[in-house]
């Protein structure tokens, strides 16, 4: 099948105009049985695998002269076969020779790849001399499950493959921060053969997200959330509806969210959709970061353009700011950092518009645009539970409608202190649940508890919901926390995160584009996925 794939891949580029690199998408099958594989490929093939890999080593009853043939000639997708031994991470434990052998088998009955460990490369290679159909390729592996070595170990690792007759070598190391994936992508640029570069674990995500961008030959898509073969392997439905990966090129501009955790936010299908509706060069990533300070200094490329920042980074980020903007300054929090023409980032809170726009509309019924100046905030009892990031960006929007405002919070000196800036009162995180010096008191949760997975907590009692006329939670996911279930009942109006999520999203889009944002979309893609 190899010699017809690039005419056929070449044909479908041209045709259908959506694709804009040539980085395949192999999708591995991970069947136990022949049947199970058969029908994987067919799936495969309707998600828009590229290419399968038939991992050799999963099937539980093997034989070769028998499956092979099957497995190889009758793929509706081109393949690749790995054999993987457990030495390696595969599930393999038998005979050395008879594996050579399989592999050696499938290459005589048609596979257009197969996948061999540097291990054994060379030996392999030499035993194949003189008998390599065309197109055929022989990719040389290397696994490294501990870390990710340096540049100039990692350099040696590519010549050492290159030196046993690969065509293609294939760099697997371990993400113990997002910074090691630089060095995959330097790699993978600079070789003088085609590279799949993958970094495993969360942490590693756009070292398989960006693959098209740095010119990597492949990356792998799973079929499905359980069915994949190596840590933090996405799955090929969301490699290419989710972050638009056919749609990667090596000038696309690269923006996310950075925060710890970050696999729950929504913000890329918000983004990335709305980036392929206007048409804009562009894609937005989750980005596992610990050290903000050291993503900085290390994605200093002006193709990684801004990033939406949560939990825990809004407030620790200021320090690799060039610029804040005064009223996020102000709040001493930031969730939108934009980096400007001459290269130097700009930090924005938009957080705070979301949250108290969606606030004000909500109290007056409707969804329409607020007035500045005449606020339903204003005079309002304003509780705020948490004093974080998004604590601040409730406090003081409120204070700036006129709000009155309460900060509770389980350390009681960060309460005091926030209290102090927008001119309120400080309260310890329980003694909310006794806190009722009036009613039609406005609430809004700034605290994680009830997000999942620990969906079946609330941060405050159901009985002291009476006091209040409505109730906010920044929480999303759920949308529909315990918390707000029970203000509901209660009778308060109720406001959902995802209310502030989608208007904090339109200034950002605003603040990374200079363009209107598309309010419609944003509502459709949000009401449709939460």
């Amino acid at each position: 099948m190899a010699s017809g794939f690039a005419a056929k891949l070449d044909v479908e580029t041209r045709s259908e105009g959506a694709r804009n690199n040539a980085t395949l998408l192999c999708t591995p099958l991970m069947g136990t049985n022949v049947d199970q594989m058969m029908i994987e490929m067919r799936r495969a093939k309707d998600i828009g695998a590229d290419v399968v890999e038939i991992r050799l080593d999963c099937l539980k009853s093997f034989s070769p002269s028998q499956d092979l043939p099957v497995l190889i000639k009758q793929s509706p997708l081109p393949t690749l076969v790995t054999y993987r031994p457990i030495w390696e991470g595969g599930q393999y434990d038998g005979d050395e020779k008879k594996r050579q052998e399989a592999l050696q088998l499938a290459m005589e009955l048609g596979a257009d790849y197969i996948d061999i460990e540097l291990q054994v490369a060379y030996e392999f290679i030499q035993s194949i001399a003189g008998k390599k159909p065309d197109n055929f390729k022989v990719i040389v592996s290397s696994h490294n499950f501990h870390n990710t070595p340096s540049l100039e170990a990692l350099s040696n690792l590519v010549a050492r493959i290159q030196a046993t007759g690969a065509d293609i070598a294939t760099i697997a190391t371990t993400a113990l921060d997002i910074t090691d994936v630089i060095r995959i992508f330097q790699i993978t640029v600079h070789s003088q053969i085609p590279v799949i570069g993958i970094v495993m674990g969360e942490r590693g995500l756009i070292s398989r997200l960006l693959t098209p961008k740095f010119g990597g030959y492949l990356t792998y898509g799973a079929l499905e959330v359980g069915a994949i073969s190596a840590p933090g392997q996405p799955t090929a439905k969301d490699l290419q509806d989710l972050y638009n990966f056919r749609l990667i090129k090596p000038d696309t501009k690269v923006y996310g969210i950075i925060g710890k955790p970050v696999g729950h936010s929504k913000s890329p299908l918000l983004f990335n959709e709305s980036f392929k509706k206007v048409g804009l060069n562009a894609v937005y990533v989750h980005l596992l970061v610990d050290d903000v300070v050291k993503f900085f200094d290390s994605y200093s490329s002006p193709d990684f353009a801004g990033y939406s920042c949560t939990i825990p980074h809004k407030e620790v980020v200021l320090q690799c700011m060039d610029e804040i903007d005064p009223i996020a300054k102000k709040i001493g929090a930031v969730n939108n950092l934009v980096r400007k023409p001459d290269g130097k980032f700009k930090a924005y809170n938009t957080d705070y518009i979301g949250a108290i726009s969606g606030i004000e509309d909500a109290l007056r019924g409707t969804n329409g645009a607020y007035s500045a100046t005449d606020s339903p905030l204003a005079g309002k009892l304003f509780v705020v539970l948490g004093a974080g990031g998004a604590g601040k960006s409730l406090a003081y929007g409120a204070k700036q409608k006129g709000a009155r405002v309460v900060v509770a919070n389980r350390t009681y000196e960060r309460a005091v202190d926030l209290a102090a800036k927008v001119g309120g009162k400080a309260l310890r995180l329980e003694e909310v649940q006794n806190f009722h010096p009036e009613d039609g008191m406005i609430l809004a949760n700034c605290t994680s508890v009830g997000m999942k997975p620990n969906i079946d907590l609330t941060p405050l009692n159901k009985e002291v919901l009476k006091h209040y006329s409505l109730a906010f939670d920044a929480i999303y996911t759920p949308k529909d926390t315990r918390l707000l279930r029970e203000a509901r009942e209660s009778g308060c109006i109720i406001v959902y995160g995802t209310e502030m999520l989608i208007r904090q999203g339109f200034e950002q889009w605003k603040n990374f584009t200079g363009l209107p944002a598309p309010e419609e979309l944003f509502r459709e893609l949000m009401s449709k996925h939460s």
